[in-house]
C-alpha cells in the first residue's frame, strides 16, 4: 500500500515540476492539442455516418421487420462508437507521445538534470529517426496488448453484476498500467532499457505503476483534462522511472521539497539489459 501512495506523489509531484518550468509546460501541450483535435473529428465523423458504416457491414438485415433492424443496427452502431470511445482513451497517450516525441524528450530530460545529483541527463545515442521508430515500433506493441485486454474486458461487461462493478475498476487499473509503460517509457528509452524490460521493471512494482496510473487513466477520460495533464505525466514518470532503476535523486530538485526516500530503496532493474534497438 505504500508503493500505492508513492506512485500518486510521482504524479503529483510532476504537475509541480511542470508547474515550476512554465516554458516547458507550454511546449509540452502543443502534442496534446494537435492529437486532441484529430481525435475530436474522427469521433465526431463516427458519430455522423457510424450508422451508414453498420448499414453497409450488415446488408443481410436489410430484409428484417421492424423494430429489429432498428434495434440490431442500433446496437451496433453504440458498440462501433463505444469501441470508438475505447480505443481513442487508449492510444491517446501513445499518439500523443509519437508526435511530442521531441518535446517530451526535451522535457523528460531538463526532468533528469534537475534531480540528479550530478545534474546528468543519460542519452540513448541514437540518432532521431531511430528513437522515433523504436518508439513508434514499441508503442504499437503496447497499443495491441491494451486493445487485447479491452476486447476481454467488454465481452466480460456482459456477465451480470460483475460486468457493471468489477469489470469497470479492472477496466481502470489495466489503463492505469498501459499509461504509465507508455509514459515511463519516454525516460526509460533513453537509458536504452527494452521493451520487455520496462514491463518487467512495471510488474516487479504493480502498486507503485498503479497508484501512478490508475488515477491518470480516470482523468484521461476527459480528453481537455489529458491535454492539461500531459506534460506533467511525462515529468513524473520520468521521476519513478529513477526510482524504478534505482538511480540517486536530489531529495525535491529544485523547490528543495522532501524526498519520500524511495529511490534510495528501490530495486535494482532485473538483469539482462537489451537495448531497444535489437
Amino acid at each position: 500500500m505504500r508503493d500505492l501512495g508513492a506512485g500518486f506523489r510521482y504524479l503529483l509531484k510532476g504537475q509541480r515540476w511542470v508547474a515550476r518550468h512554465g516554458r516547458q509546460y507550454g511546449f509540452g501541450l502543443l502534442p496534446g492539442l494537435i492529437t486532441l483535435v484529430l481525435y475530436a473529428a474522427a469521433l465526431v465523423a463516427l458519430a455522423l455516418w457510424g450508422e451508414d458504416l453498420v448499414g453497409w457491414a450488415t446488408p443481410f438485415a436489410d430484409d428484417w421487420s421492424s423494430p429489429w433492424l432498428g434495434l440490431f443496427r442500433g446496437f451496433l452502431t453504440a458498440v462501433l462508437f463505444a469501441l470508438g470511445l475505447l480505443l481513442s482513451v487508449v492510444t491517446f497517450t501513445a499518439v500523443t507521445l509519437l508526435i511530442g516525441q521531441p518535446f517530451y524528450e526535451n522535457l523528460s530530460e531538463k526532468v533528469d538534470r534537475d534531480v540528479s545529483p550530478d545534474g546528468y541527463a543519460p542519452e540513448s545515442g541514437l540518432p532521431f529517426w531511430r528513437e522515433l521508430w523504436i518508439s513508434a515500433r514499441d508503442s504499437l506493441r503496447i497499443v495491441v496488448r491494451a486493445a487485447l485486454w479491452g476486447v476481454l474486458l467488454f465481452a466480460c461487461g456482459f456477465i451480470p453484476v460483475v460486468g457493471q462493478t468489477v469489470v469497470p475498476v479492472i477496466g481502470f487499473f489495466v489503463t492505469g498500467f498501459f499509461l504509465t509503460e507508455e509514459l515511463t517509457a519516454v525516460a526509460l528509452q533513453r537509458r536504452s532499457v527494452a521493451l520487455r524490460t520496462r514491463l518487467t521493471l512495471l510488474r516487479s512494482r504493480k502498486t507503485l505503476v498503479w497508484g501512478f496510473g490508475t488515477p491518470l487513466a480516470v482523468a484521461f477520460l476527459v480528453p481537455f483534462v489529458a491535454v492539461f495533464l500531459m506534460p506533467g505525466a511525462v515529468a513524473g514518470a520520468t521521476l519513478m522511472a529513477r526510482d524504478l532503476l534505482g538511480e540517486d535523486s536530489r531529495e525535491g530538485g529544485e523547490d528543495g521539497e522532501e524526498g519520500d526516500g524511495a529511490a534510495t530503496t528501490s530495486p535494482q532493474p532485473p538483469s539482462g539489459w537489451s537495448s531497444p534497438g535489437r
